[in-house]
C-alpha cells in the first residue's frame, strides 16, 4: 500500500458508524443556532500545545475547569489541530515525515501515543466520556478537506457504493499552511457522504464542538454547505466554528446561517498589536452579533501559553495587566466566543480573576445591541444593554502609547437622560452619581468596564 511508512491503520472504528441500523433523525434547518445561545467558553489546546497536546494535559485543564471555572459558564475542553499524527513537534509542523493515523475509511483517528484511551478503535469515546463526566463537553479541531493519504490509497468512502477518495478530491485551494489534506469538491458524488462518515464518527465519540480550520479564507462556501448537512444530520448537536480569519464580511449571511462561531482574524497573540488590529476588524462585525450565531475574536492569549506552542517560547503573556484587561473587556463586551487559550493548571489568581468576575460574565452572557460609539485613533467606546435588568454597560479603552487620556462619553449617547449611578465592574467599586456625561482618566494600553443604572 503506497506511503504505508506514513500511515497507521486501524481497523477498528466507531461503533456508532458501523454497527446502528437506525439512522439519527435530522435536526430542523437552522435549529443549529438553539446549540449555543450565548457565546461559548472553553479552554483551547493551542496557544499553550501546539499541535503536540497529550491526554494527561486535556484531563489536567478538564479538571481545572470543573473545580474552578465550570461555575462560571465556563464548559467546553477542546483538542486543537493534528491530535491523529504520532510524531509532531513543537514551533511549528512535521511535514517532512509525518506518521498519521487513520482508518479504512480515510477518517483520522487519535494517535494512541499521545491519547492512551483511544487504543482498540475507541477514538475519543473515553476521553469525552471523562469530560462529560466533569459535567463539561468535549470538543475537537480539524482541517477541512480529505487527508491525502486517504487519496494515495484510494480507501473507500463509508456509506457509498463504490466510491473512494481518490474520486472527490482536487489539488486546487489546498491549504497553503498545513499539506495533509486535499480539498473536496463539492458537488462530487461521494463528497456529502464522506463528511457524514466523520461526522457520524465524531457523534458516536461524544463529541459537542467541532473547529474545522482553512474554512474562512478563502471563504469555502461548497464544504461549509457539506458541514452543515453532516452535523444536522449526524444525531448530535455539535457547536460548529469556523478558522481562522479572516471571514470576508460578504459572507456574513452565510456564515451565521451554517455556523455557530467564524473567527474575524488570524491567530490573535500575546502582543498589542494583535489587540489594536482586532478593535478595526470588530468595527464591521457588530451588526451580526446574534444568539446561537457569533463573531470570533479568537483564543484568548492569557495566562501560560507557548509551553510546547507554535509562536515563541514557554512564557506568562508578554500583556501587561492593563493590556489583559483590556483584551477581556473587548472580548466579553463584544460577546465573542471565550476560548482560554493558557494552560489552565498554571494560572494566577490574576489571571484566574480576569476570567470569574461575575458582573463581567452576566454583561458577556445576557448583553444585547452591542455598538461602537466612537473609535479614533487613541480611544474606543463600546457599549450595550442588559433587556433583563435595563443597565448600560460602557467600555472605554485608551488605545495611545504615550499619553494618560480623558475618556468618556456624553450620557445622550447612551441614551440617559437624567443622572445615573455607575460601577466599575473590573474594580466592583461604585464610582457614584452622575449626570450629562462621564468620563475616567486611563493609562495608555488601558481600558475601564462600567456598568450604568439610572432612569432614562
Amino acid at each position: 500500500m503506497k506511503n504505508l511508512k506514513l500511515i497507521t491503520f486501524i481497523l477498528l472504528y466507531s461503533a456508532f458508524s458501523c454497527t446502528t441500523n437506525q439512522l439519527p433523525e435530522p435536526f430542523a434547518k437552522g435549529e443549529f443556532k438553539n446549540w449555543a445561545e450565548t457565546p461559548p467558553m472553553g479552554w483551547n489546546s493551542w496557544d499553550c500545545y501546539g499541535p503536540t497536546v497529550e491526554e494527561h494535559e486535556v484531563i489536567a485543564n478538564a479538571d481545572y475547569m470543573a473545580e474552578n471555572l465550570k461555575d462560571y459558564g465556563w464548559e467546553y475542553v477542546v483538542v486543537d489541530i493534528r491530535w491523529f499524527v504520532e510524531n509532531d513537534k513543537a514551533g511549528g509542523y512535521n511535514q517532512t515525515d509525518p506518521i498519521y493515523v487513520i482508518d479504512e475509511y480515510g477518517r483520522y483517528q487519535p494517535a494512541v501515543n499521545r491519547f492512551p484511551s483511544a487504543a482498540d478503535g475507541k477514538g475519543f469515546k473515553e476521553l469525552a466520556e471523562y469530560v462529560h463526566g466533569k459535567g463539561l463537553k468535549f470538543g475537537i479541531h480539524i482541517m477541512r478537506g480529505i487527508p491525502k493519504v486517504a487519496v494515495e490509497n484510494k480507501l473507500p468512502i463509508l456509506g457509498t457504493d463504490g466510491i473512494t477518495a481518490d474520486q472527490i478530491y482536487t489539488t486546487e485551494l489546498q491549504c497553503t499552511w498545513l499539506r495533509d489534506n486535499y480539498t473536496i469538491v463539492a458537488d462530487k458524488p461521494g463528497a456529502q457522504e464522506y463528511y457524514n462518515s466523520i461526522m457520524n464518527m465524531y457523534a458516536g465519540w461524544g463529541v459537542d464542538f467541532i473547529k474545522i480550520d482553512d474554512l474562512s479564507r478563502p471563504y469555502h462556501q461548497g464544504e461549509i454547505e457539506l458541514i452543515r448537512n453532516a452535523i444536522d444530520n449526524c444525531g448530535r448537536p455539535i457547536v460548529l466554528s469556523t478558522s481562522p480569519g479572516a471571514t470576508p464580511i460578504t459572507a456574513a449571511d452565510h456564515v451565521k446561517n451554517h455556523a455557530n462561531m467564524w473567527r474575524m482574524v488570524d491567530d490573535v497573540w500575546d502582543t498589542w498589536h494583535h489587540f489594536t488590529n482586532l478593535i478595526k476588524v470588530c468595527e464591521q462585525w457588530y451588526p451580526h452579533i446574534a444568539p446561537g450565531t457569533w463573531p470570533d475574536c479568537d483564543m484568548i492569549p492569557l495566562g501560560r501559553i507557548s509551553i510546547r506552542g507554535e509562536r515563541g517560547e514557554d512564557r506568562m503573556t508578554r500583556l501587561t495587566p492593563d493590556e489583559q484587561y483590556s483584551l477581556m473587556t473587548l472580548f466579553t463586551i463584544f460577546k465573542s466566543p471565550l476560548m482560554f487559550g493558557g494552560d489552565l493548571p498554571s494560572n494566577d489568581d490574576f489571571t484566574l480573576s480576569l476570567l470569574t468576575n461575575e458582573d463581567v460574565l452576566k454583561m458577556h452572557r445576557e448583553s444585547t445591541d452591542v455598538k461602537q460609539i466612537f473609535h479614533d485613533e487613541s480611544k474606543v467606546g463600546i457599549t450595550s444593554k442588559n433587556p433583563n435588568t435595563g443597565e448600560i454597560y460602557l467600555a472605554l479603552f485608551n488605545i495611545s502609547e504615550e499619553e494618560y487620556q480623558n475618556v468618556g462619553v456624553d450620557l445622550i449617547q447612551l441614551d440617559i437622560t437624567t443622572s445615573c449611578a455607575i460601577k466599575d465592574m473590573w474594580l466592583n467599586l461604585e464610582l457614584g452619581e452622575f449626570s450629562e456625561s462621564f468620563s475616567q482618566k486611563l493609562k495608555p494600553h488601558s481600558c475601564g468596564l462600567y456598568c450604568i443604572k439610572g432612569n432614562r
